[in-house]
């Protein structure tokens, strides 16, 4: 990639392009906006991809903020493709990518933009995010690469004012993380376009530690910024399980996505050793799925994975070139991540535990291997 912008041809000059990722978002865009425009750094350029939204979503960006680049798609490919459009279409060095149901605080950017600022190395930054009904509790604030394909995610639903001697707290600067969450970004544009942006084909879910993972091969760094915090909301319909469901949709991207990204980026000599701990993974999440009413949806997800085999090598091999970093310097083997609602059951809490404690042993043996 040559890291100009597609709107213009020319080089991204210094500066914030916002990239806000929209879908039938009428009722959450305003706030979005309103907090990024009305912050002590507001982006010196504002694009809102809409993914075919039917709500009047267009139409609102238009007539109450006219400055806004409004790019349309006729149909919702999911945020990967849009964050990649509004990214190429960026007009500054710098991209915010940022969720329809995300609200920044006053110094948020500002924030997001010192950390980049002060490391050179670093690729991407993300906010820290608490919930948006209940602020006192962290939602998302970066984690670790499982070696399974999940996110070890730190201080995930831990209260905002965890106490001494904990991780979470009110704020205590910038922190490197193994991966980030896509919610709230500012990136070196760049380096994440040369790096090949988000990967479509996984439209939502596992996208983000998809790119984080090809960043840190790389040889660069993430971060997270801790004491400027945003506000998350809801998440996508029919994908996001706040509320405790866990959608057939969400079952399905689970099962395609994850296998797409451990196929295109860990080495061939890493998927060896951990094959035994992903099988018994993929058994304890065969039985949720099973248990959940979604073994259909994870049926279709692996057939689906079946399909995307060519694509995946090929992406594979791009990796595997442009890697300088080995897995046993990107991966962890834990902790287990899984979202509250998931084990509210004793007999659920103990599968849990016991499958953490299964990965987190075979990670010890085999680590020493893994290269």
């Amino acid at each position: 990639m040559s890291g100009t912008s597609e709107s213009t041809g020319e080089r991204p000059r210094p500066g914030i392009t916002a990239v806000v990722v929209s879908y039938d978002a009428v009722r959450e865009l305003p706030a979005c906006l309103d907090a990024l425009l009305g912050g002590s750094r507001a982006p010196d350029e504002v694009i809102v991809v809409d993914n075919g939204s039917t709500d009047g979503s267009q139409a609102l960006v238009r007539e109450r903020y006219p400055d806004a680049r409004l790019l349309e798609l006729p149909h919702n490919p999911g945020p990967a493709a849009a964050r990649n459009l509004g990214m190429r279409a960026a007009s500054f060095e710098r991209v915010l990518t940022i969720d329809d149901d995300v609200v920044v605080g006053p110094g948020t950017l500002a924030a997001l933009e010192s950390a980049l600022d002060a490391d050179p190395l670093l690729a991407a930054v993300q906010a820290r995010s608490l919930v948006a009904h209940d602020p006192a509790t962290i939602h998302y604030d970066g984690g670790e690469a499982h070696y399974a394909g999940l996110i070890a995610l730190r201080n995930f639903f831990a209260p905002l004012d965890a106490g001494p001697g904990r991780d979470a707290g009110p704020g205590r600067g910038v922190a490197p993380v193994g991966a980030i969450v896509s919610l709230c970004v500012l990136q070196d544009n760049a380096c994440v376009l040369a790096a090949g942006g988000y990967d479509e084909t996984l439209e939502i879910l596992f996208e983000d530690s998809d790119l984080s993972y090809r960043l840190r091969a790389r040889g660069r760094r993430l971060a997270v910024v801790e004491d400027e915090p945003c506000l998350h909301g809801a998440g996508t319909a029919g994908t996001s399980f706040r509320a405790g469901d866990y959608p057939s949709r969400r079952v399905f991207l689970h099962a395609r996505n994850r296998w797409v990204l451990l196929l295109k980026n860990h080495r061939a000599s890493t998927l060896v050793l951990t094959a035994p701990a992903l099988c018994v993974y993929e058994l304890y999440w065969l039985l949720f799925a099973t248990l959940r009413g979604g073994l259909f949806a994870y049926l279709r997800g692996k057939w689906a994975f079946l399909r995307l085999l060519p694509t995946t090598l090929r992406a594979r091999a791009v990796v595997q070139r442009a890697r300088t970093v080995g897995d046993r310097d990107l991966l962890v083997g834990g902790p287990l991540t899984l979202s509250p609602q998931l084990r509210v059951k004793p007999v659920q809490r103990a599968l849990a535990s016991s499958l953490d404690a299964v990965l987190r042993g075979w990670w010890a043996l085999v680590r020493p291997l893994v290269r």
